[in-house]
């Protein structure tokens, strides 16, 4: 069948159907950040520290990467409408559950099968929209589906955020109800399996399923606790560490020799999608990276309060909303090659941009670059996506998308790891420089703790306590200036991975201008 071919069965308006699968993904998205924010108020609310409240966060990420590598194979299993439509029942179910939840440990049971239902969802939705767009279109169908995966993580904050302040924590999991409740209708009314999705008679590879539960878990666990435990100082990262790349390593081998794979491998042997695959691993590196960066930086450094951040952060997400419905135009029109250069670039020069950052910054300071940065990623997700699906055939069209979310989202947590840790080292070594110029022998030095003390004597301290009191926001100021570079430490790091992985591009092929074969898999 013709790569553009439309399946027998199948609606005919491909829109509805993008529709249809957009709803359910945008909800799941939003819900990986959405809780952020609400984390203090879910531990007081829960009686729970804030610590054990972020098991909340990494359940749901540890359960969504477990699921997304075999979505592929279990909606040939199940059947993908099918599949579709239990996930999206169950997600939404889940959500009611999460906001009715009396204690900790039954918000987290619910948020574990929130994301294993919502790992679901995102490959699914990707690979029916890219199956009901003949290619030529399939640029506009990402553009739409990107601007859900890209803007959702960047406005959860902000939704989260309102939803607290006016409401109430458990308002944050309620408004997926609605969404859900469309979804499963509209999903329903619109969506048929094509010819090709069968059940197969096939053994379940079940070693195969649990080293990759295993590997992958452990994986998610330890990246997302790490720097809170200290990284290899902690008996339980080491352990979790070693599990994953034990798992991991005896899941591919698996994989590699039996017959019926529970993940299909073999498409990592098309250039284009293997370049693809790493360029979005890394690209969800500095995506989530930087993501993190900025609310830390705007209420702990420049002190804006929780929605004021949200609003400086808005303009990246608009960036990215305003770019990608012309990107979806351009891409049929032009070398979709050419755009993700060039979003690496904008990309590179947004967070170079953010490196130059001082204590001072105003309100534009923070707004521009963030805009420049969402036009950059806008200019990335959809020629991405579009050129690393493109020599995909239909039929391995959902294990290659459930590869693809799933290395983006591995590469989303490194990113977020790195950051934090980078963040806490930094600060320790340019405390330590700072700190080695602030001393008695120091003129300037002198001068500035003079006037310090002479201010909090007139404020009404006596000369010994205000003596002791300035040596300390002396001492503060020098925190705040390290912690400062290494924000700007960390945004400088992030620029240079773009700049280098952008001769991966190279390698990639331009897509077909007509249907293709995309035998190279199946053979």
């Amino acid at each position: 069948m013709a790569a553009g071919a439309p399946d027998a069965g199948r609606a005919e308006n491909p829109w509805l159907i993008t529709l249809a699968v957009m709803a359910g993904t945008f909800m799941v998205v939003l819900d990986t950040t959405v809780v952020n924010v609400s984390l203090p108020h879910i531990a007081g609310s829960l009686s729970a520290s804030i610590e054990e409240s972020t098991w909340a966060l990494t359940s749901y990420l540890a359960a969504n990467a477990i699921i997304l590598p075999i979505t592929g194979w279990l909606a040939n299993y199940f059947g993908r409408r099918r599949l579709l439509l239990v996930a999206v029942t169950s997600f939404t179910a889940a959500s009611f559950m999460c906001g009715l939840a009396p204690s900790l440990p039954v918000l987290i049971f619910f948020r574990i099968v929130q994301g294993a239902t919502g790992g679901v969802m995102q490959p699914l939705s990707q690979a029916i929209m890219l199956e009901a767009f003949p290619p030529h279109e399939r640029g506009q169908a990402m553009a739409l589906w990107g601007m859900g995966i890209v803007a959702a993580p960047i406005f959860g904050p902000v939704l989260g955020g309102w939803l607290t302040d006016t409401y109430s924590w458990r308002w944050i999991f309620y408004i997926n109800i609605p969404i859900g409740v469309l979804s499963v209708v509209m999903i329903r009314a619109f969506i048929r399996d094509p010819h090709y999705i069968k059940r197969s008679s096939a053994k379940i590879d079940g070693w195969g399923i649990g080293l990759l539960a295993v590997g992958i878990g452990a994986l998610q666990i330890a990246l997302d606790k790490g720097q809170e435990d200290d990284w290899f100082s902690s008996r339980l990262i080491v352990t979790l560490l070693a599990v994953a790349v034990v798992g991991l390593a005896a899941f591919l081998m698996r994989e590699l020799v039996i017959r019926d794979p529970v993940v299909d491998l073999r498409v990592f042997r098309l250039r284009t999608y293997t370049a693809g695959v790493l360029l979005i691993s890394l690209m969800g590196f500095v995506m989530y990276g930087s993501l993190v960066l900025h609310p830390v930086l705007l209420q702990t450094l420049l002190g804006y309060p929780p929605m004021q951040a949200g609003i400086a952060m808005a303009p990246r997400g608009i960036g990215t909303v305003l770019m990608m419905p012309l990107v979806g135009v351009l891409i049929s029109r032009t070398d979709p090659r050419g755009l993700l250069a060039a979003g690496l670039l904008i990309g590179a020069g947004s967070l170079f941009w953010f490196g130059h950052l001082s204590l001072d910054a105003g309100f534009a300071n923070i707004v521009w670059p963030q805009f420049v940065q969402g036009i950059g990623f806008g200019l990335l997700f959809v020629p991405l996506t579009t050129v690393t699906m493109d020599p995909i055939p239909k039929e391995h069209m959902g294990n290659a998308t459930s590869l693809f979310n799933l290395l983006r989202n591995i590469g989303g947590s490194c990113g977020i790891a790195t950051v934090e840790t980078m963040l806490a080292r930094r600060q320790q070594v340019h405390t330590d420089v700072l700190g080695a110029h602030v001393n008695a022998y120091s003129p300037q030095t002198r001068t500035v703790l003079h006037g310090l003390a002479g201010h909090l004597a007139a404020a009404g301290s006596d000369a010994t306590t205000a003596s002791h009191r300035a040596l300390g926001e002396m001492f503060a100021l020098v925190e705040r200036q390290a912690a400062m570079l290494s924000f700007v430490d960390a945004f400088r790091l992030l620029g240079v991975i773009f700049l280098v992985i952008a001769p991966l591009v190279l390698l990639m092929k331009r897509p077909a201008a007509g249907p293709r074969a995309g035998a190279a898999v199946s053979e």
